[in-house]
């Protein structure tokens, strides 16, 4: 029998993700691989979720998503940000980021176009582009003193006559890099005078360290009209499992991901898009508290990971720190992460797998520091062990 999965998926398996978090199980090692936090968002916002599954809130919710919630989003985009959107027919809920990225550009590219991303991406950029039967072009993010950044010249040598996206991912995971106003006043010139159309991914916008400051592409000049904007609940309140997303943007371009989205799953649940609704309306106090408590845990891991004999790039934002292996005698990122969880009873992830070629990312490893900080303090413990 042939093979049965379609040929431009071939490439992909299982994700790093549930790769290396059955091997955190099995082992019982410290998972400090996947980005998920070990303690719960604002109690109030938990128990309105509680209080709407107990009041009804159980059946299908309008597709778009509940008004309570798409008013509650535009009404953050504006008071953050500046920018205004109409809740009716500018912003769309999904079903998480990782849908809302999906649906958008499986609305906007298709076969024979090329969409751009900053590498080393998040893991679903590539297979989403693969689904679309586009091209993934990438434009490498390397070191640069304690951060990663792009080369300008590279990223619009990257531009070609079939290029439809450019998809940003700021803050950025897993680089944690905070893109500047000038880093993105590059991407945005390049998006008007090509006149490409911009997917940009801020899920960890509200969790940004040292006084970096998240900047939307949308708010510079040109660019909302040209914009679909992803962000979710989950990272900015501690509930990843909720997985409710939204998407905001142009009328015509949201209705494009409606298009989409709509057959891929028609509506995600109530009780949590009334939760999340609160939350933005009332909670950006706990979040801020989140964001000084992550920073902290950040400077600890940081210290820890450099104690135990590796180099780091500290994070201006996101759960994540790179950490070089070579000091420590490693070269390939794969095979240490496998090691790790009976080595030294560690979880990490290796960035070469967010790179299309490998051997960009085989130097470095993946830590997240979304966790108390006793687990961190152990899993330093345990890694120093390496040296």
């Amino acid at each position: 029998m042939s093979e049965p999965l379609v040929a431009r998926m071939r490439g992909f398996g299982t994700t790093i993700f549930a790769e290396m978090s059955a091997l955190a199980v099995r082992t019982g090692a410290i998972n400090l691989g996947q980005g998920f936090p070990d303690e719960d968002g604002p109690a109030a916002m938990l128990e309105a979720a509680v209080e709407a599954i107990r009041g009804g809130g159980n059946q299908y919710p309008p597709g778009p998503g509940l008004p309570e919630l798409r008013e509650a989003v535009a009404a953050q985009r504006l008071d953050r940000y500046g920018l205004a959107y109409d809740p009716a027919t500018e912003v769309y809920v999904t079903v998480g980021a990782t849908e809302g990225i999906a649906a958008s550009v499986l609305a906007l590219a298709g076969p024979g176009d090329e969409v751009i991303a900053f590498e080393p991406t998040y893991d679903s950029y590539a297979a989403t582009v693969a689904l679309a039967g586009a091209t993934l072009r990438p434009v490498l993010l390397r070191p640069d003193g304690d951060r990663f950044t792009f080369d300008p010249d590279e990223l619009r040598a990257a531009v070609t006559p079939r290029t439809r996206l450019l998809l940003v991912n700021s803050p950025h995971n897993p680089a944690g890099t905070v893109f500047t106003r000038e880093e993105l006043q590059v991407i945005a010139d390049v998006c008007r005078e090509h006149d490409l159309v911009a997917v940009t991914d801020e899920v960890y916008e509200y969790l940004t360290y040292d006084g970096a400051r998240h900047v939307p592409l949308a708010t510079l000049e040109g660019m909302r009209e040209r914009t679909l904007t992803v962000s979710s609940v989950g990272k900015t309140f501690s509930v990843t499992g909720w997985k409710t997303g939204w998407v905001t943007g142009p009328a015509a371009y949201v209705r494009a991901v409606q298009t989409v989205k709509q057959f891929l799953t028609y509506a995600t649940g109530g009780p949590w898009q009334r939760a999340t609704a609160y939350a933005l309306r009332h909670e950006t106090p706990w979040v801020e508290e989140l964001r000084r408590s992550l920073e902290a845990k950040r400077d600890r891991l940081v210290t820890g990971l450099e104690a135990a004999g590796f180099k780091t790039f500290r994070p201006q934002g996101t759960y994540f720190v790179q950490a070089d292996i070579r000091p420590l005698g490693f070269t390939d990122g794969m095979e240490l992460a496998r090691a790790l969880p009976e080595r030294a009873g560690v979880v990490a992830i290796p960035t070469q797998v967010f790179y299309q070629r490998p051997e960009n990312g085989a130097h470095f490893v993946r830590f997240a520091f979304c966790k108390r900080e006793s687990v961190i303090d152990e899993a330093v413990e345990r890694l120093s062990r390496l040296s």
